[in-house]
């Protein structure tokens, strides 16, 4: 699969999205490495706390299913800039592989390519629990 349809699959799960308090409607596509595709929208609450983002919504939904290897995901949105997950959806992303490529798109499906270690710099690993040594 490249990185083109991929951005098309989120395109069309942003359709899914529940936002009647952003109105912003992000989709996300996560692409596993025997090319199984899982897809999210962001899904919001009155409480705000509640709220799920696409990108962890396909990640849940994957690790459900018993997937836990993953090669790349596609995040878009409305807006003419491009869509870069948030903080907590890096972390949590982060769990499995900080070499996962992050493809960030537009409404347009422009999109740029990065790897989650360029979005999430010292990022907090398994590692980090077992006492890495930050000066290696």
């Amino acid at each position: 699969m490249d990185y083109k349809e991929l951005v098309e699959i989120a395109q069309k799960a942003k359709e899914n999205a529940y936002v009647p308090y952003s109105n912003f409607r992000v989709g996300a596509a996560l692409l596993t490495s025997d090319n199984k595709v899982f897809t999210g929208c962001n899904i919001e609450n009155a409480s705000f706390g509640g709220t799920n983002c696409a990108e962890r919504t396909a990640l849940f939904k994957a690790i459900s299913e018993g997937y836990k290897d993953f090669k790349m995901i596609a995040i878009t949105s409305d807006s003419d800039s491009l869509t870069f997950p948030c903080g907590i959806c890096r972390q949590v992303l982060s769990e499995f592989g900080l070499n996962m490529e992050i493809i960030v798109a537009n409404k347009n499906s422009e999109y740029k390519i990065y790897k989650l270690y360029e979005l999430l710099p010292f990022a907090f690993t398994q590692e980090d629990l077992e006492g890495r040594n930050v000066n290696e």
